[in-house]
């Protein structure tokens, strides 16, 4: 019955809502990594000393790992009990902290950083398939769904604040050992609380096709991450995009083929299911495009520490929450198709609200856009996830959850590359085609490569040369910051137009087994 425990759960009304405490606290942490070690890059290249090629795969290898393995361990947890895959997920993570504060070698951060992002892939989809047990009514679940996808946008959101504090008093590798603690007490207290659950399938899990799966979805991140880096045409890149476009062919037949598949591809053509994962996509995608510029605005244009990067972006986070906090109560009153719409047009109405931003500081607007900015993503990923996870059937919530978040993920990796891509050609030729006194190619070049390379190379030039170039690379910037900023206002705005496809209702989550594919061919569904 709507609004009781599922059999054989301990979840009953009192002590569900602990439960999402429970999983939220593992959350906040899992979305954190994603973003603690960004203001601590300068810290790791001056002691642990990494080559260029290193220090990507220090800040890389998490999300890539992390993204390739959801739906491996969301469609296992499914089979062997979710709160088994996500006891597991505590134990990696933190045993990786540990290993990540104390590595002494780029090497043992790269490998620890894929460790964490093992424990992630594990934590991830299974806080959010152990919600849609727990929660089987679906106007709590909403709350639930609102609350969860708040902490995730916090999270990213303060991971910045986060290691600035500690990287004020601490060394770099206190950013990782705060997650042990938690951890410590997630793994006794979730094993009391949390009810473990499964789905209804019998049949034997598809270990090859979950490989493939993980493989094809590393080398395709990898390729576009590469992209977005400027190496769009070599051979690594044309090399990582065939083998990913490869592996993910032969999931989709696999899938396709198999009596018991992992994911039912039938689920992309309900317009509930299918459009809510492109809107997930659609606003990580535009989400880059702030997270792009925001950190380097913020310290290189506008000066300030990192601790005080991190409070400027606190108003987006508040603003998440809020958005968390009421989107149960938007969702039933406006329902999942003008909510999510909305959502995309308050973001897009954020996102040119921050071009006006230029050299001179500007805290009221950047405040104004950073309070709507997080509001409206809050808002659209909560339609989005919420109408996501209650079309799929209580039994597949596990495989629902991971395509949520490989989606995010995926999102996330495209958005580096085209607005990575649309930064990068705006701010270059306009930095190397500056007219900078005695400035030589190569120096122009390198300058050309980042603003942070520009001060570099200013720096020692030194004079009125050093000053012009300093203030022409500034110029480029922001000019490029800007076209990137309407660039994502166009992709919101696209997002609140494919909106439309979402159903205009709430409606009854459907029931377990009601979307199977066809066992045969594949070519449709029951």
């Amino acid at each position: 019955m709507p609004g009781s425990a599922p059999p054989g759960s301990s979840a009953d009304d009192s002590n569900r809502w602990l439960v999402l405490v429970v999983l939220c606290a593992s959350l906040l942490l899992v979305a954190v990594d994603a973003t603690v070690l960004h203001v601590a890059v300068p810290a790791v290249s001056e002691s642990l000393r990494p080559s260029g090629i290193e220090l990507l795969w220090i800040v890389d290898v998490y999300p890539l790992v992390c993204a390739a393995l959801l739906i491996l361990f969301g469609t296992l947890g499914d089979r062997v009990g979710r709160r088994r895959v996500l006891m597991a997920g505590y134990a990696c993570f933190g045993l990786a902290s540990g290993l990540a504060a104390y590595a002494s070698t780029p090497t043992a951060l790269i490998v620890a950083r894929a460790l964490l992002g093992v424990g992630g892939a594990m934590i991830m989809p299974a806080t959010l398939s152990i919600l849609r047990h727990v929660f089987p009514d679906r106007r709590e679940r909403a709350l639930a769904v609102g609350i969860w996808s708040a902490v995730a946008a916090v999270g990213a959101g303060i991971g910045p604040l986060v290691g600035g504090v500690l990287l004020e008093h601490f060394w770099w590798g206190s950013v990782f050992l705060v997650n042990i603690p938690l951890m410590a007490v997630c793994l006794p207290v979730a094993l009391w609380l949390l009810p473990e659950s499964r789905g209804d399938r019998s049949g034997p899990w598809d270990v090859a096709g979950a490989l493939m799966a993980a493989g094809g979805l590393f080398s395709l991140i990898l390729a576009v991450k590469r992209a977005g880096g400027g190496d769009l045409f070599t051979a690594g890149t044309v090399l990582a995009a065939g083998l990913g476009a490869g592996l993910l062919v032969l999931f989709v037949r696999r899938q396709r083929r198999c009596s018991e598949p992992l994911i039912d591809l039938a689920a992309f053509s309900r317009a509930a299911f299918g459009t809510s994962v492109g809107c997930i996509v659609l606003t990580v995608l535009a989400l880059v495009g702030l997270a792009l510029v925001a950190a380097q605005y913020l310290q290189l244009v506008l000066g300030l520490s990192p601790l005080e990067t991190g409070l400027r972006l606190l108003p987006l986070s508040l603003a998440a929450i809020a958005a968390g906090l009421t989107g149960s109560r938007m969702l039933h009153r406006l329902g999942p198709r003008v909510m999510v719409a909305v959502g995309f047009s308050v973001t897009a109405l954020a996102v040119l609200t921050l071009t006006c931003m230029d050299e001179t500081d500007r805290p009221l607007v950047m405040t104004a856009g950073f309070v709507m900015l997080g509001f409206g993503l809050e808002t659209t990923l909560f339609g989005s996830y919420e109408s996501m996870l209650s079309d799929a059937p209580a039994g597949e919530a596990g495989g629902a959850a991971a395509i949520g978040e490989t989606a995010y993920q995926f999102g996330a990796g495209i958005g580096i590359a085209l607005l990575g891509s649309v930064m990068n050609a705006l701010y270059a030729p306009a930095v190397r085609a500056a007219d900078v006194p005695g400035l030589g190619a190569a120096d122009a070049a390198a300058a050309g490569h980042s603003l942070g390379e520009a001060y570099t190379v200013a720096e020692r030039i030194g004079g009125p040369a050093g000053e012009a170039l300093r203030q022409a690379a500034r110029d480029a910037f922001v000019h490029g910051m800007r076209m990137t900023l309407l660039v994502s206002a166009v992709v919101l705005v696209l997002g609140a137009v494919a909106a439309v496809r979402l159903p205009r209702e709430m409606c009854a989550a459907r029931p377990a087994g009601a979307s199977r594919p066809l066992q045969t061919s594949g070519a449709g569904r029951t």
